[in-house]
């Protein structure tokens, strides 16, 4: 007898698929999950960077190693060419204003020189010449208005007589009349040769002036030449100290030549070069200070570069009272350019976020929990030490600044103890 077998239910008849298709599902519903949810990262508690945002008096500065330069120092150039006899002073010494530096010889300009002295003293001998010859001129006038006067003089006494002797009828009128015109015509010549020697001594005195100004011309023309030779010692142009000497004994220097550099030794400048970021806020008159041996000086803006090189700029800073002592140039020292005055504003200190983010997002300790999720943030003004945040942030807040290197694209941290 047949025995008639009872039929398995569906689900047992199917339980492999049910299985295959629950675990397929499952696995789907997982995949869609991850897909929308944050992509989340876990991380060693001990590696990140957690700090709190406050609210704290906020000073925007620029800081820097600056370099400490002398605050004069002036290019020494030969003013004549020649070859290098000796080298006085050796660079890096202190030199006064005046003091020899090298020595230059020049045979030319040394011959020169002696032939324009030749030249010189023959011209002022012509000079002298004509002097002579004019005051020969002006004794002979004055011999002939001598000789003149006492010719007209004894004229007149003999016309004075034969007018007695015509009155007493000794001479006769026609002899009187002959030496009254004798008598005129002395007179009139005297006058003549009076005036004569007038005219002579006014332009005696135009030519006299004229070859005094000639031959003091030509005697500043030769002293201006003759200084030449004192050029030939190149000296300090002010005290300080000698340095950058570039040249050797022997070398031929030009006219114009750069021989060396004197940099004053009792005032310095601190040159910082500050990112173009920068560059529209310092300006001349900024108050900074510098740091030395632990110790503050105050000090200004005193000058600005404005051209940009390799996106940096340069800034001069000056000393406002005191000067640290035994500071030497070429040191470096720790400046501060104050670009306003503090203000109470929400900051967070400066770590690598802003480098990998550009400050746009940080990650934001979630209150209570051991992760942080990514949120967006404004940030404003900075110094070395702190970001201004305008926006994205409250007083309290826990974020994360170090470390963003390693997180990628992670929308959420999370750590354990």
């Amino acid at each position: 007898m047949d025995i008639k077998l009872q039929k398995k239910p569906w689900l047992v008849r199917h339980k492999y698929y049910v299985i295959g298709g629950v675990l397929f599902a499952a696995l789907a519903v997982y995949t869609l999950v991850l897909q929308c949810s944050p992509a989340r990262q876990r991380v060693s508690a001990e590696s990140l960077g957690i700090t709190e945002v406050v609210e704290v008096d906020f000073l925007e500065y620029v800081e820097q190693e600056g370099v400490v330069q002398p605050m004069l120092a002036l290019k020494v150039n030969s003013r004549v060419g020649g070859y290098v006899e000796r080298i006085v002073v050796e660079e890096g010494a202190r030199v006064e204003q005046g003091d020899t530096i090298l020595l230059l010889s020049n045979p030319e300009l040394i011959e020169e020189l002696e032939t324009q002295e030749d030249a010189l003293h023959k011209q002022l001998m012509a000079y002298r010449e004509q002097e002579i010859e004019m005051e020969q001129k002006t004794l002979q006038l004055r011999k002939q208005v001598l000789a003149n006067r006492y010719e007209i003089e004894r004229l007149a006494d003999s016309y004075a007589l034969s007018e007695e002797e015509f009155r007493m009828g000794i001479k006769s009128k026609a002899e009187l009349d002959v030496e009254r015109k004798e008598y005129e015509y002395k007179t009139e010549a005297g006058r003549l040769e009076q005036e004569s020697l007038l005219h002579d001594s006014a332009a005696t005195l135009v030519r006299r002036s004229l070859i005094k100004a000639d031959r003091e011309q030509e005697i500043r023309k030769f002293e201006r030449t003759k200084a030449k030779r004192d050029w030939l010692v190149v000296r300090a142009p002010l005290a300080g100290q000698l340095s950058s000497l570039q040249v050797v004994p022997g070398q031929q220097v030009s006219a114009g030549g750069e021989i060396g550099e004197v940099k004053v030794l009792d005032r310095f400048k601190v040159r910082i070069t500050p990112g173009e970021y920068y560059i529209d806020r310092i300006v001349a008159g900024l108050p900074a200070r510098a740091t030395y041996k632990g110790k503050a000086y105050g000090m200004t803006v005193k000058r600005v570069v404005p051209e940009v090189k390799e996106r940096t700029f340069t800034v001069e800073l000056a000393f406002a009272d005191s000067v640290p002592p035994s500071l030497r140039i070429g040191q470096t020292l720790r400046a501060q350019v104050e670009l306003g005055n503090p203000e109470r504003v929400l900051v967070i200190p400066r770590g690598d976020f802003y480098s990998v983010t550009g400050g746009q997002w940080i990650y934001r300790v979630v209150p209570g929990e051991r992760r942080a999720v990514r949120v967006p943030v404004g940030l404003g003004r900075q110094n070395p030490r702190q970001y201004e945040v305008l926006e994205g942030l409250r007083p309290g807040d826990r974020v994360i600044t170090t470390g963003y290197a390693r997180f990628g694209e992670a929308e959420e941290l999370a750590w354990d103890e």
